[in-house]
This record gives C-alpha cells, sequence and structure tokens, in this order.
C-alpha cells in the first residue's frame, strides 16, 4: 500500500501544483474541495463532504499550502483506496488538470496522448522527492527502451554529449522537459511519427500496465475445440486474449497462480509451434507463430510463475526498485565519501596547523640555537684570549722562576766557595788560636754573632715562607702548567735535599769545629801569650767566622754583612 500511495501522490502534487497560479504554494480552498471530490470519485473511495467543510470552513484563514491538505489527503482519501480504481482514469484526471498549464507550446512529434503516456511513465520513473524529477540514469533506461521498441540502436555517445548541458543544480529533467525531449525527436532520428508512437504505446504497456509479453496467437476453444487467432496480453498474475489489439473486445482471462504450469506439445492436427497452458480447473493449448516466438512465450510464462512463487513484483518494478536502491547506495557512498574527505580536510588543516606550530618552534629552536652558537662562539673566544693571556703571564712567570733558580744555582756556588775558604780558614785558626785573652773576645763576639744569626734566621724564615706562599699561588694560577711545576719542584725538592745534606755535613763539621773550639779555649789559657800577634788577623777576618745551621726550607750563605737565603 505504501508504494501505491507514493505513485499516487506524484500525479496528485501535479494537479496541486497546477492549480498554484501564483506560485505562491497555495491553492484557493474552493479549488481543493472540487480536487478532493474528483480524487474520490476516481479512485472509488467515498466522499465525505461534511468532513471536506469541516477541514475547510470558511473561517480558516486565507488559501492552503501542500503541507495543509496533505493531512486531510492522507486521512480521508488515500488511506481509504484499495486496488479496484482505474489507474489511467485517476492518472488521466490529473493529466487534465496540469497539461494546459505546463505542456510546451512548441510543435511536437508525438501526440498528446502520446505526451500523457509519457507524462505517466515519468512518475513511475521519477524520485521520491519534490520537486519530481527524473535522474539521468532513468532517463537513459526509458530512451534506451524507445530506442529499442523503434527497432534503432542506441547512441551512448549522443546521450553522453546530452548530459553535459543538464543542469547541475537539479541533476536531472521535470516531466514537461522530458515530454520535450522525446517529442522534439532528438533521439528518434529517421523515425516517423507512428514509429515513435508505437514505440511510446509499447514501453507505457509494460511500465505502467504491467505487460509483460503481448502478440497474436492461435488458441483452442473448449467447448467446439476450433482454432481461433487471439491478440493475448501477459501480465503478472494474468493472461488476457482479445479479438484484436485495440483491446476493445475482450474474449477471457488465464488467471495465473504459483500451481499453474507450462508445457511444450508436438505438433498436431496440422498445428505447429504448440505448447500448453495448465491452471486448477482448466488447461489452454496456444500456437504460437513460429519456434522463436513459441519459446519466448513459455519463457515468459514460466518466469511470471516463478516469480508469483516468489511472491516478487514485476522485472520491470523490481529493476527499477534495485536501480533506486544502488542509487540510494551509491548516494550514501558518495555523502560517506563527502563526510570522511571533509573530515580528512579538518585532520590535514589540523596536522597543517600543528606543522606550522612545529615549524615556528623549530625556527624558533634554531633562532635559539644560533644565539647559543654565537654566545659560545664568543665565549670560546673570549676564553681563548684569556687562555692565551694567562698563557704569557706563565711563560713569563716561568721564565723568571728559571732566571731566579739560576741565579740560586750561582749564589750556592759562592756559597760552597765560601764554605771552603772558611773549611781553609778553620785550619789556620787552628793553628793561630794562642792568645787566652783574645780567644775570650773572640768567644763574646761569636756569642753576639749567634743573636744575630738567629734574628736573620727569623727574617728570613719568615721571608721564605712568604715566597713559599707566592710561589704556591702562582702555581695555582694555570693549571695547564702544573705538571711542568711539579716535575721543577722535584727537582728544586732533590736540589734541596742535596744541600740539607750538606748543611748536614757542615753541622757535623761544625760541632766538630765547637769540639775543637773548647779544646783551643783550654789551650788559650796556657798559651795566651802567643795569641796577640793574631789579633790583628782575627778581626780581619771577624766577618768571615759565622755559626752555620740548617733550615726547613734552604740554606745560608755567609758573607761579610750576614746570611743570605739559599732556596731549592
Amino acid at each position: 500500500m505504501g508504494s501505491l500511495k507514493d505513485e499516487l501522490l506524484k500525479a496528485i502534487w501535479h494537479a496541486f501544483t497546477a492549480l498554484d497560479q501564483d506560485h505562491s504554494g497555495k491553492v484557493s480552498k474552493s479549488q481543493l474541495k472540487v480536487l478532493s471530490h474528483n480524487l474520490c470519485t476516481v479512485l472509488k473511495v467515498p466522499h465525505d463532504p461534511v468532513a471536506l467543510e469541516e477541514h475547510f470552513r470558511d473561517d480558516d484563514e486565507g488559501p492552503v499550502s501542500n503541507q495543509g491538505y496533505m493531512p486531510y489527503l492522507n486521512r480521508f482519501i488515500l488511506e481509504k483506496v484499495q486496488d479496484n480504481f482505474d489507474k489511467i482514469e485517476f492518472n488521466r484526471m490529473c493529466w487534465t488538470l496540469c497539461v494546459k498549464k505546463n505542456l510546451t507550446k512548441n510543435p511536437l512529434l508525438i501526440t498528446e496522448e502520446d505526451a500523457f503516456k509519457v507524462w505517466v511513465i515519468f512518475n513511475f520513473l521519477s524520485e521520491d522527492k519534490y520537486p519530481l524529477i527524473i535522474v539521468s540514469e532513468e532517463i537513459e533506461y526509458l530512451l534506451k527502451k524507445l530506442t529499442e521498441a523503434m527497432g534503432g540502436g542506441w547512441q551512448q555517445e549522443q546521450f553522453e554529449h546530452y548530459k553535459i548541458n543538464f543542469d547541475d543544480s537539479k541533476n536531472g529533467l521535470s516531466a514537461w522537459e522530458l515530454i520535450e525531449l522525446i517529442g522534439n525527436g532528438q533521439f528518434s532520428k529517421g523515425m516517423d511519427r507512428q514509429t515513435v508512437s508505437m514505440a511510446i504505446n509499447e514501453v507505457f504497456n509494460e511500465l505502467i500496465l504491467d505487460v509483460l509479453k503481448q502478440g497474436y496467437m492461435m488458441k483452442k476453444g473448449h467447448r467446439r475445440k476450433n482454432w481461433t487467432e487471439r491478440w493475448f496480453v501477459l501480465k503478472p498474475n494474468i493472461i488476457s486474449y482479445y479479438v484484436s489489439e485495440d483491446l476493445k473486445d475482450k474474449k477471457g482471462d488465464i488467471l495465473l497462480d504459483e500451481n499453474c504450469c507450462v508445457e511444450s506439445l508436438p505438433d498436431k492436427d496440422g498445428k505447429k509451434c504448440l505448447f500448453l497452458v495448465k491452471c486448477f480447473d482448466k488447461t489452454f493449448e496456444i500456437s504460437a507463430s513460429d519456434k522463436k516466438k513459441k519459446q519466448e512465450w513459455i519463457q515468459a510464462i514460466h518466469s511470471t510463475i516463478h516469480l508469483l512463487k516468489l511472491g516478487s513484483p514485476p522485472p520491470h518494478k523490481e529493476a527499477r526498485q534495485r536501480r533506486k536502491e544502488l542509487r540510494k547506495k551509491q548516494l550514501a557512498e558518495q555523502e560517506e565519501l563527502e563526510r570522511q574527505m571533509k573530515e580528512l580536510q579538518v585532520a590535514n588543516e589540523s596536522k597543517q596547523q600543528e606543522l606550522e606550530a612545529v615549524r615556528k618552534k623549530l625556527e624558533e629552536a634554531a633562532s635559539r640555537a644560533a644565539e647559543e652558537e654565537k654566545k659560545r662562539l664568543q665565549t670560546q673566544v673570549e676564553l681563548q684570549a684569556r687562555f692565551s693571556t694567562e698563557l704569557e703571564r706563565e711563560k713569563l712567570i716561568r721564565q723568571q722562576m728559571e732566571e731566579q733558580v739560576a741565579q740560586k744555582s750561582s749564589e750556592l756556588e759562592q756559597y760552597l766557595q765560601r764554605v771552603r775558604e772558611l773549611e781553609d780558614m778553620y785550619l789556620k785558626l787552628q793553628e793561630a788560636l794562642e792568645d787566652e785573652r783574645q780567644a775570650r773576645q773572640d768567644e763574646e763576639t761569636v756569642r753576639k754573632l749567634q743573636a744575630r744569626l738567629l734574628e736573620e734566621e727569623s727574617s728570613k724564615r719568615a721571608e721564605l715562607e712568604k715566597w713559599h706562599l707566592e710561589q704556591q699561588q702562582a702555581i695555582q694560577t694555570t693549571e695547564a702548567e702544573k705538571q711542568e711545576l711539579e716535575n721543577q719542584r722535584v727537582l728544586k725538592e732533590q736540589a734541596l735535599q742535596e744541600a740539607m745534606e750538606q748543611l748536614e755535613q757542615l753541622e757535623l763539621e761544625r760541632k766538630q769545629a765547637l769540639e775543637q773550639y773548647e779544646e783551643v779555649k783550654k789551650k788559650l789559657e796556657m798559651a795566651t801569650d802567643k795569641t796577640k800577634s793574631w789579633k790583628d788577623k782575627v778581626a780581619h777576618h771577624e766577618g768571615l767566622i759565622r755559626l752555620i745551621e740548617p733550615v726547613e726550607t734552604g740554606f745560608y750563605r755567609v758573607n761579610q754583612d750576614g746570611l743570605d737565603l739559599l732556596t731549592s
């Protein structure tokens, strides 16, 4: 019922649109009352004038829109429709309301009756959405069937060229544009009007009247058993036969159901190409004009019975439904593809934004890295300059230390020379100390000299510690020369160790000299007279007689002015 309602609504939509004279989308109530009454008549629906008057009472404001008319149309007309009305009469009534307003004034190669059939075919093939249009796939399907019915060849290139001129905003044609397309002869060149009309009628019979096959054949009578030529029309559940193809004088029907069958018969009684249609209560013997027609009719009747067993609609309706489902699926796939494309576009834009942000971050990082590299290079240059300055200073300090070491070595040599002179002097003193009084004076002088030497030793020790501290600070100024200075320090410590050993030797000798001095004192008491002659000599060498004592970090050199500190 839903499919029948959809088909009826298409024709009614044409009628409603034709009544909308000013294209406002609304129709006056009086016209809708007339339309409703006519619909009830042709659809064989009981007319309810009370409900009609109630729905369109005069106190309602203005004309009624399509949406305002639909509740009454559904409730009081379409929901009550049964499949017992004449579809052609219904379509002709709607066609009569809209044809004068919409049919083009240009001369057409088809009659108004053919235009009516094309209009009904349009309603059958059009999409189930408003305003009604027929899409290019259905146009191609219809034109192909018309071309085949006319016995012509289909020109796909011509149709593809025609499709280019379609209005992209509509994606198809209206009913009147389709009538003009078929009526102007663009796809039926070389065909006369009668051939085109026959083709339209054949396609109309198949698509609208559900005629699966038709043609003249001989039929055997049930009573007189004579053979008579009849015009047979095969529909989804019936085979009707007429006196002629004008369908005016119907002679009978062969009702088909799932229990019927069709069989081929051998030639007999002078008749050829025989086949048999068996039904529940009757059997029909039929003779085709040739073997090809016989096989076509047997196959067509067998397919019809098979569809009845399956409960399937006629082939052309099933094919139309499959095409619609395919277009719906393709549209859904296209919408899904567009949705995915939009999602991909959004994701791509998001990725582009992320990449742009990453690029900016990379540029900022590169800028910071370049700035840091510049600072690093600047710092490196400054460090290299500072290192070069420190290196030059350390080289100067090392040179000064080398000079000091050379000077100290010279002083050490002089000290050793002094020590040798003192040794000679001690030998001469042992031989010359004979005077007791002079020896006492020498003892006092030596004591004073020892006190002064102790003071000088303390001063020299402080000076040595200060110099040692400066030496440690100079060593800490550079790590690069630490190992070299360490080696020098080791060498100096070795030299100092040798000097210490020499000082210990000298200390030993000094102690021996003191022991000898004690012995000399005893001898002085015995030889005071002999020492007078040595006073001047001892006074002359007074500055050479010094007590020498060891120190912690160096040793002293004896000269006329005092002791000089020697370091390693």
